[in-house]
Protein backbone atom coordinates (compact mmCIF):
# COMPACT_ATOMS: atom_id res chain seq x y z
CA UNK A 1 0.00 0.00 0.00
CA UNK A 2 1.24 3.84 -0.43
CA UNK A 3 0.28 6.09 2.01
CA UNK A 4 0.05 9.58 0.63
CA UNK A 5 -0.42 12.94 2.46
CA UNK A 6 -1.34 16.30 1.01
CA UNK A 7 -0.25 18.54 3.82
CA UNK A 8 -1.61 21.96 4.08
CA UNK A 9 -2.09 24.68 6.82
CA UNK A 10 -5.46 24.11 7.23
CA UNK A 11 -6.25 20.76 6.38
CA UNK A 12 -3.67 17.12 6.13
CA UNK A 13 -5.48 15.02 3.82
CA UNK A 14 -3.89 11.04 3.89
CA UNK A 15 -5.14 8.23 1.97
CA UNK A 16 -3.93 4.74 1.74
CA UNK A 17 -3.49 3.46 -2.13
CA UNK A 18 -3.27 0.05 -3.08
CA UNK A 19 0.12 0.02 -5.54
CA UNK A 20 -1.70 -1.66 -8.30
CA UNK A 21 -3.71 1.32 -9.72
CA UNK A 22 -7.63 1.12 -9.77
CA UNK A 23 -7.44 -2.50 -7.24
CA UNK A 24 -9.57 -0.41 -4.92
CA UNK A 25 -10.79 2.80 -3.97
CA UNK A 26 -8.21 4.25 -1.66
CA UNK A 27 -9.39 5.16 2.11
CA UNK A 28 -8.69 8.50 3.03
CA UNK A 29 -9.19 10.99 6.20
CA UNK A 30 -8.81 14.65 6.35
CA UNK A 31 -7.45 15.95 9.97
CA UNK A 32 -7.20 20.09 11.29
CA UNK A 33 -3.69 20.46 11.00
CA UNK A 34 -2.74 22.53 13.78
CA UNK A 35 -4.81 20.49 16.16
CA UNK A 36 -1.51 18.71 15.93
CA UNK A 37 1.98 19.00 16.65
CA UNK A 38 3.55 16.96 13.88
CA UNK A 39 2.79 15.13 10.99
CA UNK A 40 4.11 11.67 12.60
CA UNK A 41 1.66 12.19 15.03
CA UNK A 42 -1.34 12.57 12.44
CA UNK A 43 0.09 9.46 10.43
CA UNK A 44 0.14 6.96 12.91
CA UNK A 45 -3.52 7.79 14.30
CA UNK A 46 -4.26 7.10 10.84
CA UNK A 47 -2.84 4.05 10.58
CA UNK A 48 -3.77 3.13 14.01
CA UNK A 49 -6.42 0.36 13.93
CA UNK A 50 -6.24 -0.76 10.50
CA UNK A 51 -5.37 -3.62 9.68
CA UNK A 52 -3.32 -2.71 6.73
CA UNK A 53 0.28 -1.87 5.94
CA UNK A 54 1.91 1.13 3.85
CA UNK A 55 4.70 -0.35 2.05
CA UNK A 56 5.79 3.44 0.57
CA UNK A 57 4.73 7.01 1.51
CA UNK A 58 4.94 10.11 -0.28
CA UNK A 59 3.61 13.64 1.33
CA UNK A 60 3.05 16.59 -0.30
CA UNK A 61 4.72 19.70 2.37
CA UNK A 62 2.94 23.46 1.53
CA UNK A 63 6.85 24.57 1.35
CA UNK A 64 9.75 24.28 0.15
CA UNK A 65 11.71 20.71 0.59
CA UNK A 66 14.91 20.48 0.75
CA UNK A 67 17.04 17.33 1.10
CA UNK A 68 14.08 15.49 1.93
CA UNK A 69 13.27 18.25 4.90
CA UNK A 70 10.43 20.92 4.66
CA UNK A 71 9.78 23.55 7.85
CA UNK A 72 6.12 24.15 6.48
CA UNK A 73 5.15 27.77 5.53
CA UNK A 74 1.99 27.88 7.26
CA UNK A 75 2.47 25.58 10.26
CA UNK A 76 5.27 25.23 12.97
CA UNK A 77 6.20 21.69 11.65
CA UNK A 78 9.55 20.40 10.45
CA UNK A 79 9.27 17.26 8.58
CA UNK A 80 12.51 14.79 7.41
CA UNK A 81 12.02 12.35 5.42
CA UNK A 82 14.26 9.78 7.31
CA UNK A 83 13.11 10.53 10.63
CA UNK A 84 9.65 10.05 9.31
CA UNK A 85 9.98 6.86 7.94
CA UNK A 86 11.67 5.66 11.73
CA UNK A 87 8.85 6.60 13.45
CA UNK A 88 6.68 5.21 11.19
CA UNK A 89 8.27 2.66 9.98
CA UNK A 90 7.82 2.92 5.90
CA UNK A 91 11.23 2.98 3.68
CA UNK A 92 11.34 4.89 1.76
CA UNK A 93 9.52 8.40 2.62
CA UNK A 94 9.44 11.07 0.03
CA UNK A 95 8.93 14.82 0.67
CA UNK A 96 7.89 16.57 -2.09
CA UNK A 97 6.76 19.99 -2.83
CA UNK A 98 2.42 20.60 -2.52
CA UNK A 99 1.86 22.27 -5.63
CA UNK A 100 4.31 19.36 -7.23
CA UNK A 101 2.11 17.16 -5.76
CA UNK A 102 -0.78 18.08 -6.92
CA UNK A 103 1.12 18.85 -10.68
CA UNK A 104 1.72 14.78 -11.12
CA UNK A 105 -2.14 14.42 -9.92
CA UNK A 106 -3.38 16.33 -12.99
CA UNK A 107 -2.51 13.15 -14.85
CA UNK A 108 -4.64 11.01 -12.97
CA UNK A 109 -7.68 13.30 -13.30
CA UNK A 110 -10.25 13.16 -15.73
CA UNK A 111 -11.86 15.93 -18.18
CA UNK A 112 -14.84 15.84 -15.80
CA UNK A 113 -12.53 16.95 -12.64
CA UNK A 114 -11.58 20.67 -14.71
CA UNK A 115 -13.97 23.48 -15.31
CA UNK A 116 -12.67 25.32 -18.67
CA UNK A 117 -12.16 28.81 -17.83
CA UNK A 118 -10.38 29.34 -21.68
CA UNK A 119 -10.71 27.07 -24.41
CA UNK A 120 -7.66 28.09 -26.26
CA UNK A 121 -5.93 26.61 -29.19
CA UNK A 122 -7.07 23.42 -30.52
CA UNK A 123 -3.71 22.70 -31.19
CA UNK A 124 -2.29 24.13 -27.60
CA UNK A 125 0.83 21.96 -26.73
CA UNK A 126 4.11 22.83 -24.66
CA UNK A 127 4.89 23.15 -21.16
CA UNK A 128 2.20 24.00 -18.58
CA UNK A 129 1.65 25.73 -15.04
CA UNK A 130 -0.19 25.43 -12.47
CA UNK A 131 -1.19 28.07 -9.60
CA UNK A 132 -3.11 27.42 -6.62
CA UNK A 133 -4.62 29.77 -3.65
CA UNK A 134 -5.71 28.60 -0.49
CA UNK A 135 -4.21 29.24 2.73
CA UNK A 136 -1.04 29.75 0.96
CA UNK A 137 -0.42 30.29 -2.77
CA UNK A 138 1.55 27.81 -4.24
CA UNK A 139 2.68 27.61 -7.93
CA UNK A 140 4.09 24.54 -10.07
CA UNK A 141 5.55 24.17 -13.44
CA UNK A 142 5.29 21.18 -15.62
CA UNK A 143 8.11 20.80 -18.69
CA UNK A 144 7.22 18.83 -21.61
CA UNK A 145 8.78 16.43 -22.55
CA UNK A 146 8.61 13.40 -25.40
CA UNK A 147 7.14 10.55 -22.42
CA UNK A 148 4.57 13.38 -21.27
CA UNK A 149 5.27 16.15 -18.25
CA UNK A 150 7.47 16.48 -15.69
CA UNK A 151 6.49 18.60 -12.95
CA UNK A 152 8.86 20.61 -11.07
CA UNK A 153 8.39 22.86 -7.89
CA UNK A 154 8.47 26.56 -7.28
CA UNK A 155 7.86 29.28 -4.72
CA UNK A 156 6.87 31.62 -6.79
CA UNK A 157 3.53 32.24 -4.58
CA UNK A 158 6.55 34.58 -2.75
CA UNK A 159 7.73 36.47 -5.14
CA UNK A 160 6.60 40.52 -5.04
CA UNK A 161 3.57 41.47 -5.61
CA UNK A 162 3.71 43.78 -8.72
CA UNK A 163 1.18 46.21 -8.50
CA UNK A 164 -0.91 46.97 -12.13
CA UNK A 165 -2.97 50.40 -11.36
CA UNK A 166 -3.47 52.91 -9.00
CA UNK A 167 -5.77 50.77 -6.34
CA UNK A 168 -3.05 48.33 -6.17
CA UNK A 169 -0.68 50.51 -5.77
CA UNK A 170 -2.45 51.45 -2.50
CA UNK A 171 -3.31 48.29 -1.63
CA UNK A 172 0.64 47.41 -2.04
CA UNK A 173 1.32 50.66 0.32
CA UNK A 174 -1.26 49.40 3.04
CA UNK A 175 0.34 45.81 3.00
CA UNK A 176 3.90 47.29 3.28
CA UNK A 177 2.50 49.27 6.94
CA UNK A 178 2.49 45.55 7.96
CA UNK A 179 4.84 43.46 6.41
CA UNK A 180 8.12 44.12 5.19
CA UNK A 181 7.76 41.75 2.41
CA UNK A 182 4.34 41.80 0.30
CA UNK A 183 4.65 38.58 -1.56
CA UNK A 184 1.63 37.45 -3.98
CA UNK A 185 0.58 35.45 -1.13
CA UNK A 186 -0.16 38.51 1.12
CA UNK A 187 -2.87 38.99 -1.78
CA UNK A 188 -3.91 36.04 -3.28
CA UNK A 189 -4.41 33.74 -0.06
CA UNK A 190 -7.66 32.93 2.34
CA UNK A 191 -5.81 35.58 4.41
CA UNK A 192 -5.17 37.52 1.66
CA UNK A 193 -8.64 38.40 0.46
CA UNK A 194 -9.68 39.10 4.64
CA UNK A 195 -6.67 41.66 4.13
CA UNK A 196 -8.03 43.33 0.76
CA UNK A 197 -11.32 43.64 2.35
CA UNK A 198 -9.62 45.57 4.89
CA UNK A 199 -7.71 47.74 3.02
CA UNK A 200 -10.81 48.98 0.90
CA UNK A 201 -12.63 49.10 4.38
CA UNK A 202 -9.68 50.97 6.25
CA UNK A 203 -8.83 53.63 3.18
CA UNK A 204 -13.05 54.53 2.94
CA UNK A 205 -13.21 52.55 -0.32
CA UNK A 206 -16.49 50.38 0.38
CA UNK A 207 -18.48 50.31 3.74
CA UNK A 208 -18.54 47.15 6.12
CA UNK A 209 -22.17 47.05 7.11
CA UNK A 210 -22.56 45.47 10.93
CA UNK A 211 -24.10 42.62 10.14
CA UNK A 212 -21.52 41.57 7.64
CA UNK A 213 -18.80 42.86 9.60
CA UNK A 214 -19.61 40.55 12.79
CA UNK A 215 -20.60 37.79 11.09
CA UNK A 216 -16.61 38.13 9.22
CA UNK A 217 -15.09 38.64 12.47
CA UNK A 218 -16.74 35.67 14.07
CA UNK A 219 -16.42 32.82 11.53
CA UNK A 220 -14.30 31.75 8.39
CA UNK A 221 -13.40 35.47 6.93
CA UNK A 222 -12.20 34.46 3.55
CA UNK A 223 -15.28 32.48 3.28
CA UNK A 224 -18.22 34.88 4.00
CA UNK A 225 -16.43 37.37 1.87
CA UNK A 226 -16.68 35.16 -1.04
CA UNK A 227 -20.37 33.94 -0.41
CA UNK A 228 -21.29 37.49 -0.66
CA UNK A 229 -18.99 38.50 -2.68
CA UNK A 230 -20.63 35.80 -5.67
CA UNK A 231 -24.17 37.18 -4.67
CA UNK A 232 -22.86 41.30 -5.14
CA UNK A 233 -24.08 42.61 -2.12
CA UNK A 234 -22.45 43.74 0.41
CA UNK A 235 -20.81 46.45 -2.28
CA UNK A 236 -17.59 45.84 -0.16
CA UNK A 237 -17.57 42.29 -0.61
CA UNK A 238 -17.86 42.55 -3.89
CA UNK A 239 -15.14 44.89 -5.10
CA UNK A 240 -13.03 42.40 -2.52
CA UNK A 241 -13.87 39.77 -4.57
CA UNK A 242 -13.45 41.14 -7.94
CA UNK A 243 -9.76 42.86 -6.97
CA UNK A 244 -8.54 39.60 -5.66
CA UNK A 245 -10.03 37.81 -8.93
CA UNK A 246 -7.87 40.79 -11.17
CA UNK A 247 -5.13 39.87 -9.21
CA UNK A 248 -5.75 36.32 -9.62
CA UNK A 249 -5.65 36.28 -12.99
CA UNK A 250 -2.78 39.09 -13.49
CA UNK A 251 -0.10 36.27 -11.72
CA UNK A 252 -1.68 33.05 -13.59
CA UNK A 253 -0.60 34.92 -16.61
CA UNK A 254 2.99 36.22 -15.12
CA UNK A 255 3.46 32.44 -14.15
CA UNK A 256 2.61 31.50 -17.87
CA UNK A 257 4.83 33.36 -19.26
CA UNK A 258 7.35 32.81 -16.86
CA UNK A 259 7.78 29.11 -17.71
CA UNK A 260 6.16 29.35 -21.57
CA UNK A 261 3.03 27.55 -19.96
CA UNK A 262 1.38 27.14 -24.10
CA UNK A 263 0.01 23.53 -23.30
CA UNK A 264 -1.98 25.11 -20.72
CA UNK A 265 -2.80 26.46 -16.84
CA UNK A 266 -4.43 25.26 -14.70
CA UNK A 267 -5.92 26.67 -11.34
CA UNK A 268 -5.32 24.88 -8.17
CA UNK A 269 -6.21 25.36 -4.54
CA UNK A 270 -9.53 25.29 -2.38
CA UNK A 271 -10.36 28.47 -3.19
CA UNK A 272 -11.36 28.66 -6.88
CA UNK A 273 -14.03 25.91 -7.07
CA UNK A 274 -15.68 28.10 -4.48
CA UNK A 275 -15.81 30.91 -6.34
CA UNK A 276 -16.03 29.70 -10.14
CA UNK A 277 -18.79 31.41 -11.00
CA UNK A 278 -16.50 34.80 -10.75
CA UNK A 279 -13.71 33.38 -12.22
CA UNK A 280 -15.98 32.70 -15.39
CA UNK A 281 -16.68 36.44 -15.46
CA UNK A 282 -14.52 38.66 -17.79
CA UNK A 283 -12.49 39.91 -15.23
CA UNK A 284 -10.34 36.52 -14.67
CA UNK A 285 -9.38 36.39 -18.28
CA UNK A 286 -8.83 39.69 -19.15
CA UNK A 287 -6.08 40.15 -16.36
CA UNK A 288 -4.48 36.98 -17.55
CA UNK A 289 -4.04 37.92 -21.08
CA UNK A 290 -3.19 41.49 -20.60
CA UNK A 291 0.30 41.69 -21.41
CA UNK A 292 0.79 43.87 -24.31
CA UNK A 293 2.91 42.70 -26.82
CA UNK A 294 2.38 38.83 -25.93
CA UNK A 295 -1.29 38.98 -25.35
CA UNK A 296 -1.87 36.58 -28.35
CA UNK A 297 0.05 33.94 -27.14
CA UNK A 298 -1.89 33.89 -23.48
CA UNK A 299 -5.13 34.18 -25.73
CA UNK A 300 -3.90 30.80 -26.86
CA UNK A 301 -3.06 29.13 -23.44
CA UNK A 302 -6.06 26.21 -22.36
CA UNK A 303 -6.91 27.61 -18.36
CA UNK A 304 -8.70 25.29 -16.70
CA UNK A 305 -9.86 24.67 -13.00
CA UNK A 306 -9.02 21.91 -10.77
CA UNK A 307 -12.51 20.75 -8.93
CA UNK A 308 -11.07 17.70 -7.58
CA UNK A 309 -9.83 17.93 -3.64
CA UNK A 310 -7.89 14.68 -4.01
CA UNK A 311 -5.89 16.09 -6.82
CA UNK A 312 -2.72 16.17 -4.38
CA UNK A 313 -3.33 13.04 -2.73
CA UNK A 314 -3.84 11.52 -5.87
CA UNK A 315 -0.08 12.98 -7.17
CA UNK A 316 1.39 12.26 -4.00
CA UNK A 317 0.53 8.19 -4.47
CA UNK A 318 1.53 8.55 -8.38
CA UNK A 319 4.83 10.44 -7.44
CA UNK A 320 5.73 7.24 -4.80
CA UNK A 321 4.58 4.65 -7.79
CA UNK A 322 6.83 6.20 -10.39
CA UNK A 323 9.33 6.52 -8.25
CA UNK A 324 9.49 2.89 -7.05
CA UNK A 325 10.26 2.11 -10.66
CA UNK A 326 12.96 3.62 -11.19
Amino acid sequence: MILAGDIGGTHTRLALFPQEPGAAPPILEVFSSREYASLAVIARKFLAGRNLRADIACFGIAGPVREGRAETSNLPWVIDSRELAGELGIEPVFLINDLEANAYGIAALAASDFAVLNAGAPSASGNQALIAAGTGLGEAGLVRETSGHRPFPSEGGHADFAPRNELEIELLRYLLARFDHVSYERVLSGPGLYAIYEFLRDTGRAAAPGPVAEEIAGGDAAAVISKYGLEGSPEICKKTLDLFVSVYGAEAGNLALKVMATGGVFIGGGIAPKILPKLREPVFLRSFVSKGRLRKILEDIPVRVIMNEKAALLGAARFASLSTRL
